[in-house]
């Protein structure tokens, strides 16, 4: 697991801080950044822009990324046990092989997303995300 480098970690903090309405606060704007293989356990990532990130073998465990912008991101891989994936917009994602156990995926947007392989016990999603997850699987919902 790689950790953080100095400059990541005070682009979380300013994101933090403005993520809490708080003063010195920058929204992160990490999108197509190499995140591979690095630890983001219990990060606060709300709403920050991971588009196109490479998140690939990240421990993102606990991390709450609700309302975050992940479309086309590579999550491969990646542990998001316990992560806050509330209205985050996963399209296009590859999810494949990533460890989402307990993971809170209510009205998360999965639209064309990957979940190949992946780990889902104990996931929460909303109606319409399970909707979409089982359309992308191929999977049909009879009544």
């Amino acid at each position: 697991m790689r950790e953080l480098t100095a400059t990541e970690k005070k682009q979380i903090k300013k994101h933090e801080l403005w993520a809490n309405g708080k003063e010195g606060g920058e929204r992160a704007d990490f999108s197509g950044h190499d995140f591979s293989g690095a630890d983001l356990s219990r990060a606060d990532l709300r709403r920050a822009d991971l588009r196109r990130a490479d998140l690939r073998g990240a421990n993102l465990s606990g991390a709450d990324l609700s309302d975050a912008y992940l479309g086309g991101a590579n999550l491969c891989g990646a542990d998001l046990s316990r992560a806050d994936l509330r209205r985050a917009d996963l399209r296009g994602a590859d999810l494949g092989g990533a460890y989402l156990r307990d993971a809170n995926l209510r009205d998360a947007n999965l639209r064309r997303a990957d979940l190949r392989g992946a780990n889902l016990s104990g996931a929460e999603m909303s109606k319409q995300t399970a909707s979409t997850f089982c359309q992308s699987m191929g999977i049909k919902i009879i009544d």
